[in-house]
């Protein structure tokens, strides 16, 4: 990259990846001024304080025609709309901007291992970061937590990075030594304006790499598929069903298999489900090309456990074990939770605030899989008819969740499951804090 001292860059978003993308540059010496639409916040006063006395100029409420013009350029915070007023003001000046995985590629393309998907991403990241580091300096960041701009200049091998599809739409250029897409089904369509933008979007990368580069792809999703006619790139797929392919991992008599070699009995791996299965797929495959012994990639299989919130195991109490997904913010990943758990009595604690999806193959998933349905939050009436109207009667409402966590438990079910298929903002601040309050009431339980 370009020397950046004395460098006019601008940062739109007081956000994680503005923040840190702020602190990165004021290091180099460039000129920082970090501009955010809404209102400065008392919970940011110290990180405020702490960027000005760097060097940084801040603003809140607006975009200033002071703190635009002569930018040499621009980082965006992912959450910014496509079809936000700043950037045309932004193209009509020239200005080019990047989202902070972007720019980071611009001189380390070839160390990006780069994971994206609806779901699973974050499990698949942190597990080839953690199989990785047993050879290499490989941390994950990007949309798991903490931008690549933190390790940039620190001399680490391979950058593991979970992208989102807004910061992937803001990546023209990317294209990483190795790219993970683990599925698709409709999210943030709002944001995307339809499913094929959605998907576009996610599959920006595979389309920009070259020979050089490697694609693992889910065999199993047609349209991610597809993508292995549009790239140049090395091409792997990953499959839950036996495939006589080239390059192919795949799931046989609950092993995982890859060329004709067996890797591991999925019994041995500490995360639950079909689901993570191909989370480990991934994961391995992304070792094997970058060349860690296997006996290692063996070894942190069966010592990896589960992401909090994602399928997390609690405890377990008189034979009854507690998984708090509280990530399942959306109808597709609690159903994916629903079918992780095959021949188990399981009672669902779902609800929360609607993100009014289809509930169809929600439904479906619990008339199959689930033997009580125990609902709280803004949504309980929509998911109550939705159940009932398909025959489902089996549903009690509870007015929080630790009285919802008591009614599971009643049952004594092989399995409480907390998987909302709702945002949490009705009654937590955050699906963490939703997660929290599961897990400590759970162990708190005698």
């Amino acid at each position: 990259m370009e020397d950046l001292k004395d460098k006019k860059v601008l940062i739109l978003g007081f956000s994680t990846t503005g923040k840190a993308s702020a602190k990165y540059f004021l290091k180099m010496g460039a000129d920082v001024y970090i501009s955010e639409s809404s209102k400065e916040n008392e919970k940011n006063a110290k990180e405020i304080e702490e960027l000005k006395s760097l060097g940084a100029k801040i603003e809140f409420e607006g975009h200033s025609e002071e703190f635009i013009q002569g930018s040499d350029f621009c980082i965006l915070s992912p959450s910014i709309p496509n079809d936000a007023e700043i950037l045309k003001r932004l193209d009509e000046k020239g200005i080019k901007y990047f989202s902070d995985i972007e720019y980071t590629s611009f001189d380390e393309n070839n160390k990006i291992v780069l994971i994206t998907g609806t779901n699973g991403k974050t499990t698949t990241t942190a597990l080839t970061s953690y199989i990785l580091s047993k050879k290499y300096s490989s941390p994950y960041c990007g949309n798991i937590g903490l931008s690549p701009l933190e390790y940039k200049d620190k001399n680490i091998d391979y950058y593991v990075v979970e992208a989102s599809s807004f910061q992937l739409y803001y990546s023209n250029t990317l294209s990483p030594k190795i790219a993970i897409f683990t599925n698709l089904t409709p999210d943030h369509i709002l944001w995307h304006k339809s499913l094929e933008n959605y998907f576009e979007a996610k599959a920006k990368p595979f389309y920009n790499m070259d020979e050089t580069k490697y694609a693992i792809l889910n065999y199993d999703d047609e349209l991610v598929r597809s993508i292995k006619d549009k790239t140049k790139a090395n091409v792997y797929f990953f499959s839950l069903n036996e495939q006589n392919i080239k390059n192919c991992i795949y799931l046989k008599d609950n092993k995982i298999i890859f060329d004709k070699e067996e890797i591991i009995d999925i019994n041995e791996l500490q995360i639950v489900g079909p689901h993570n299965v191909q989370n480990a797929m991934c994961a391995i495959l992304a070792s094997l090309i970058l060349k860690v012994d296997l006996k290692d990639i063996k070894e942190a299989l069966r010592a990896f456990k589960a992401i909090e919130h994602r399928l997390e195991y609690i405890r377990t109490i008189e034979e009854t074990d507690y998984y708090n997904d509280s990530k399942a913010t959306n109808p597709e990943a609690s159903i994916v939770a629903i079918n992780s758990f095959a021949n188990k009595k399981v009672v669902l604690i779902a609800g929360g605030r609607d993100k009014k999806t289809s509930l169809k193959d929600f439904v479906s998933a619990v008339k199959e899989k689930i033997s009580k349905v125990v609902l709280i939050g803004e949504a309980t009436a929509r998911f109550k008819e939705a159940l009932a109207n398909d025959g489902y009667m089996n549903i009690v409402n509870s007015k929080t969740l630790e009285e919802a966590i008591d009614i599971a438990s009643l049952d004594k079910p092989d399995v409480v499951l907390l998987s909302p298929a709702c945002a949490s903002f009705d009654m937590f601040e955050s699906y963490e804090k939703r997660g929290e309050a599961f897990k400590n009431y759970v162990l708190s339980k005698k």
